[in-house]
């Protein structure tokens, strides 16, 4: 039997690769994934892409009284997706959908699954699938708060992590612990 596969890519954008809040370890990581793809590709029945999709005055940057930098600001340079790996995504053979979370000014969205809109879309795009594979930036913000969403909604079974195509702030502690507690499958 074929196992039906998704890919779920959180944030690969270039502020967190070369950008404002640039994760270690994110251009090789988010160049590997491009590779991966341009290979993979067709083991997969459909690729999502969130990004943070960030007004001026959101309430998670620093100015405005949040933690981090300004970031992803919408339509700026920062908030597109690493050239390399869209350049795979537009040459692949399979369907592939873009997500935005962080749209509203005064609601923090780690999670593409904090979006009710997104959420649903989600839902609707794996019905059916046997795997979700996650990756992404970075692991112990975005891609955590991501998986423990899914986790919650579809149950642990149906997702399988990337850490390759992962890079952390904190050096993958986070994602590491997530993957142990609930007992996710992973590919180093």
């Amino acid at each position: 039997m074929i196992m039906k596969r998704a890919l779920l890519i959180v944030d690969p954008q270039i502020d967190f690769i070369t950008g404002s809040l640039a994760v270690d370890g994110a251009r090789e990581a988010m160049d590997s994934l491009a590779a991966y793809i341009g290979c993979n590709a067709g083991a997969y029945s459909h690729i999502i892409v969130t990004a943070d999709r960030h007004p001026f005055a959101h309430c998670s940057f620093r100015d405005e009284g949040g933690r981090w930098p300004r970031h992803c600001l919408h339509d700026s340079v920062g908030a597109a997706v690493w050239p390399p790996l869209m350049e795979a995504l537009y040459a692949c053979q399979c369907p592939v959908t873009f997500l935005h979370k962080g749209e509203d000014a005064e609601r923090e969205e780690y999670s593409i699954f904090a979006s009710p809109a997104a959420s649903r879309r989600i839902a609707g795009l794996v019905a059916g699938t046997d795997v979700v594979d996650v990756c992404g930036i970075a692991g112990d913000v975005c891609v955590a708060d991501t998986l423990r969403d899914g986790i919650n909604l579809f149950g642990p079974d149906l997702f399988n992590v990337l850490t390759r195509f992962t890079p952390s702030i904190d050096g993958g502690e986070t994602i590491d612990s997530i993957i142990s507690k609930f007992r996710l499958s992973c590919d180093r």
